[in-house]
């Protein structure tokens, strides 16, 4: 098939759910890129632009996620503690039962979850590899041009993440993959929100850039102080 042909199929078939082995085959092609890149770019552009007409989910939407499935994973692994040494205990009642078998599968996927939004916050917060003790050394030109390849890199990177989970998305979906110690928690459910984080941390990119020309176009320092976990 050409470029052309799978692109169309991966549109089409993923938009009307009907997932085969040739919609995956499909996606391991080439025309996965075409596709998934302007979606990258035109999602990260939508998402910037919620952000900008809603202040509210452009500050809390990745700490609200990252601090809701934080309290979910560490409340599977305590009541999971409790249900594997329980049962020893002679006052442990019978009727509360033993270890439920996801609750040592289903929170890593909360985990991957958790890491990623917290990555995409970062971004804003520019706490990754940000060397701005070196770089606040530098002209103005330099600076602008250091933080636009900043910029350039971690959209190039949302590329290539948005679209190999997109295959990996759609190749578990195909499977049936559950989640182990299920019997009916799809895999995919949690592997999907990996190409929508990686769209928000785009939006996150768009935004740098924007503030980034803006500060050089105003004359206002370029290089801030990074600080992991601080607020914006």
């Amino acid at each position: 098939m050409t470029i052309w042909a799978d692109a169309v199929t991966i549109v089409t078939s993923t938009l009307a759910g009907d997932i085969d082995f040739s919609v995956v085959k499909a996606y391991r092609s080439p025309a996965a890129w075409w596709v998934f890149t302007p979606i990258t770019l035109l999602g990260g552009l939508l998402v910037h632009y919620i952000y900008m007409k809603v202040p509210f989910i452009e500050r809390h939407l990745e700490r609200t996620i990252i601090v809701w499935t934080y309290i979910v994973i560490a409340l599977i692994i305590f009541v999971g503690v409790l249900q594997r040494f329980g049962p020893g205990l002679s006052w442990w009642p019978e009727s509360w039962g033993g270890q439920v078998p996801w609750s040592t599968t289903i929170p890593p996927l909360l985990f991957m979850i958790m890491a990623w939004f917290g990555c995409a916050f970062n971004v804003k917060l520019r706490t990754h590899l940000s060397f701005s003790e070196f770089r606040s050394k530098m002209g103005p030109k330099a600076q602008i041009s250091s933080l636009m390849l900043d910029n350039i890199l971690w959209m190039l990177f949302c590329i290539i993440v948005v679209t190999t989970t997109a295959r990996v998305t759609v190749n578990t979906y195909d499977n049936f993959a559950i989640v182990l110690g299920t019997d009916n928690v799809m895999r995919w459910w949690f592997i999907v929100t990996m190409p929508v984080c990686f769209i928000v941390m785009a939006g996150r990119v768009i935004g740098n850039m924007v503030e980034d020309l803006a500060n050089y176009r105003n004359g206002e320092p370029l290089i801030k102080q990074a600080v992991i976990g601080g607020d914006v």
